[in-house]
C-alpha cells in the first residue's frame, strides 16, 4: 500500500530536520507523499517542494495553524493552499505578528529564570526562517537542558507568551473562511490533545466538531500516534457523519519528539494511506 504523512515539522518551526532532509527520510522511508506543515509559518515549503521533485515524491504545501476556539486554542493542519493569495496573506500577517512579537522580552524573560540567553546568542538560531519563538527554542534545544523540546515550551517560552498577552492568535471564526478563499483544506488535528478539545465530553467534542465544520472545517485527523482505540473510533465516526476529509500525520519532530518515526509513529502503528492525500489534492483542485 502507498503511504503518506500529512503532519510534519522541520527545523523552519520546531522540528530537527531541514525541510529537504524531511523529503529525503520519507523517500528512504518508502513515502509516496509528504506535507510539511510547520507551526505558523512556510518558510519551509519552497525548500522541501523542490527537494521533493527532485526525489519523485508528490508533495502539498502545508502550515498548521493554532487558532483560538473560545476559551481554548486548537490547532488547523492548513493544506494546498495559495501562499500568495490576499486572503492567506491576511491570516499569515496576523499570525507571524504574534510568533514574531516580544523576542527580546521573552528572552529577557528565560534569562531571568536562570538560563544563559540572550538576544546575540539566539540570532544564529533564526536559520533561514524568521526570528521568532522557535529561534529561541532551538537555541534552547541546544543548551539540551531536556531530552525532548516540550519541557521547553511548557516552563519557560509559553508562560513567557501568556505574561505578555501573546497567547491569543487569530480565531477559528476568521482564519477557517479565508485558508478556503485562499485554496486551501482545513483540518483538525489532535483533537485529543490540550491544544485541541481534551477535557470535554464526547458529545461535547462533536459539538465543537459540528462547529468548527458551520466554518468551513474540511477534515479531521483520522491517524495520530497516541490515539486510543476509543479516539481513533470517534474520529472515525466524526468523519463518517460530518463527510469530512479524512487526514493524518506522524507529528513528526525529529530528535525533538523521540520515539515517533517519520510516516510510521509509533512502533510502527500507523500507516496514513496515499488516498487520503489524492483526496485532499483533489479538494484543492490541485
Amino acid at each position: 500500500m502507498k503511504t503518506v504523512d500529512l503532519h510534519v515539522h522541520s527545523l523552519v518551526s520546531d522540528g530537527s530536520y531541514r525541510p529537504a532532509e524531511l523529503v529525503r527520510l520519507a523517500k528512504e522511508r518508502g513515502l509516496s507523499a509528504l506535507a510539511l506543515t510547520d507551526h505558523d509559518v512556510i518558510a519551509g515549503n519552497a525548500e522541501a517542494a523542490a527537494a521533493a521533485r527532485e526525489a519523485g515524491i508528490e508533495f502539498i504545501p502545508g502550515m498548521e495553524l493554532a487558532a483560538t476556539f473560545g476559551e481554548r486554542k486548537v490547532h488547523i493542519v492548513c493544506l494546498g493552499f495559495d501562499p500568495e493569495h490576499p486572503s492567506f496573506q491576511k491570516v499569515y500577517k496576523k499570525i507571524r505578528a504574534v510568533k514574531e512579537g516580544k523576542i527580546e522580552e521573552i528572552i529577557a524573560y528565560v534569562r531571568d529564570k536562570g538560563v544563559d540567553i540572550s538576544v546575540e546568542k539566539v540570532r544564529p538560531f533564526a536559520y533561514d526562517g524568521p526570528f521568532d519563538r522557535y529561534a529561541i527554542m532551538r537555541y534552547l534545544v541546544s543548551l539540551h537542558m531536556y531530552d525532548r523540546a516540550q519541557p521547553l515550551w511548557d516552563n519557560y517560552l509559553d508562560p513567557a507568551a501568556a505574561e505578555l498577552g501573546l497567547n491569543k492568535t487569530i480565531t477559528v471564526e476568521e482564519a477557517l473562511p479565508l485558508i478556503h478563499e485562499a485554496g486551501g483544506v482545513t483540518s483538525l488535528a489532535h483533537f485529543h490533545k490540550n491544544i485541541g478539545l481534551k477535557g470535554l465530553t464526547r458529545e461535547q467534542q462533536e459539538e465543537a466538531i459540528c462547529y468548527l465544520h458551520s466554518l468551513g472545517l474540511d477534515g479531521m485527523e483520522r491517524y495520530y500516534p497516541n490515539y486510543t482505540e476509543e479516539d481513533k473510533a470517534f474520529a472515525a465516526a466524526m468523519i463518517d457523519k460530518y463527510s469530512l476529509l479524512p487526514t493524518g500525520g506522524t507529528d513528526f519532530h525529529g530528535t525533538n519528539r523521540p520515539g515517533i518515526e517519520l510516516g510510521t509513529g509509533i512502533d510502527n502503528n500507523m500507516a496514513v494511506p496515499y488516498e487520503f492525500f489524492a483526496q485532499v489534492r483533489a479538494h484543492c483542485g490541485k
